[in-house]
């Protein structure tokens, strides 16, 4: 009786031991560890790869915004602003239903798939409304220049890039709207798009979010 005790105290004392020790190492050295080195190497990215503009954090390079007029009674859903460069469709956001106490936006996709009529009826809704916004006096959109990110949301709904040709097609919308010349705004497009990643990995970019604040500064001088 005594042995099986005393062995049962070294059991639970040997695996007591083992839990502090993986604690301290998964819990807290490793925790602080990877921390430092993020924190070290890799500020920015660590931070939440922050915005700001005038002094002030104004969003994340990592998550798209809504650039939209405000809401009028009875609209359900807000209208575009034609003064600002505006990202991919969010067809797959919604809000949480379970906590009713803050407005939380919910990530996530349409889960469409390619040959479903919803789908291929919102894309053709979303490429007329991209030929109606971006067509000013004496140059009208054709609709086979719209991309495709144009008309389509990405994985999470909050992609914060848009493609070179779907920033390229809103710049005269763009300097109509705010009275700039169209070749200034044509500059800040090039002087915002990003190449592939180490040069091979995934697709030239445009962040809107940088875009915009570059915009506002732009007009802001003229």
């Amino acid at each position: 009786m005594n042995t099986s005790v005393s062995g049962t105290a070294r059991l639970l004392t040997a695996g007591l031991r083992a839990l502090l020790a993986l604690t301290l190492v998964t819990g807290v050295l490793y925790p602080l560890a990877v921390t430092g080195v993020a924190q070290a190497l890799f500020p920015d990215k660590a931070n939440g790869s922050e915005v700001t503009a005038d002094g002030e954090v104004v969003g994340s390079s990592l998550i798209g915004q809504s650039y939209h007029l405000p809401r009028r009674t009875g609209q359900e859903d807000p209208e575009p602003d034609p003064k600002w460069f505006q990202g991919r469709p969010a067809g797959g956001l919604g809000t949480n239903s379970i906590n009713n106490r803050y407005e939380l936006l919910v990530s996530g996709a349409t889960n469409l798939a390619a040959d479903n009529p919803e789908l291929a009826r919102r894309v053709r809704e979303a490429r007329d409304a991209v030929v109606r916004d971006n067509s000013v006096p004496g140059h009208p959109v054709d609709p086979a220049d719209v991309p495709a990110d144009a008309v389509t949301s990405s994985g999470s709904g909050l992609d914060p890039d848009i493609s070179p040709q779907y920033a390229r097609l809103q710049v005269r919308r763009v300097a109509y709207e705010n009275r700039l010349p169209v070749a200034e705004v044509r500059r800040l497009v090039e002087e915002h798009t990003e190449g592939r990643t180490l040069g091979f990995i995934g697709e030239p970019r445009v962040n809107v979010l940088r875009l915009n604040i570059a915009l506002g500064e732009l007009a802001a001088r003229n």
